[in-house]
């Protein structure tokens, strides 16, 4: 299977990349991506190494899985960032961006713990019972099709915003289906830890969001 971000960079208690206002241009940005996946592989190399999940495990699969879904999260920030003149919607895209890509690097830095590849050998979402089913043209629950981040990257103005909070809502809820199964089946401590968080941070973006796309659209 693809996945579409690779670091060597983990920790579940890897501290928050720094937020990003408004007033900090796409630099600014990527360099504060650049310092969560410092921090998180700063982390990780403390982490001791109790216990080794296989290639075919839940938690690799999650692993493996979950950073090719931030992956798409994070690119649809960074439009989101550098397009939209909202600065509450701008907001929103940095802190998903930066969020997120920290998280893809606790999850890599697991795999490389584990002495695993990137990449595994089963089809996505393999880990989850009927989880190959959910899978659509080759994307995972909630996951924009090419066809959506075209209109994203065309889109201009309060159409822009509205499609971003669309995708993004939709996004949210599709891997908050995968964080709570992975909770379910997992006996992974940092692996359930950092799915906890997850959920918590993105139910509370979904709040956000819904309350922004209500504003927008009224």
């Amino acid at each position: 299977m693809a996945i579409s971000v690779q670091t060597d960079v983990s920790h579940d208690d890897a501290p928050r990349a720094p937020r990003v206002g408004r007033r900090y241009g796409t630099l600014a940005l990527a360099l504060a991506i650049v310092v969560g996946l410092l921090l998180g592989y700063a982390g990780g190399l403390l982490t001791p190494r109790l216990t080794r999940p296989g290639d075919t495990s839940v938690e690799a699969g999650f692993a493996r899985d979950m950073t090719s879904h931030h992956a798409q999260a994070v690119e649809m920030g960074l439009i989101a960032f550098r397009s939209s003149s909202d600065p509450s919607v701008r907001q929103v895209a940095v802190d998903i961006a930066t969020g997120q890509q920290g998280e893809i690097g606790t999850m890599q830095g697991w795999l490389r713990s584990w002495d695993l590849s990137p990449n595994g050998s089963e089809p996505p979402m393999a880990w989850m019972p009927d989880g190959a089913a959910s899978v659509k043209n080759g994307l995972m629950p909630g996951m924009a099709t090419p066809e959506q981040l075209a209109r994203l990257r065309a889109a201009q103005g309060r159409d822009l915003d509205v499609l971003f909070l669309d995708l993004m809502i939709k996004h949210h809820l599709g891997g908050i289906h995968m964080v709570d199964e992975i909770m379910d089946r997992s006996t992974e401590p940092q692996v359930v830890e950092t799915a906890t968080r997850m959920k918590n941070t993105q139910q509370n973006e979904l709040t956000n969001m819904n309350q922004l796309r209500d504003r927008l659209k009224s």
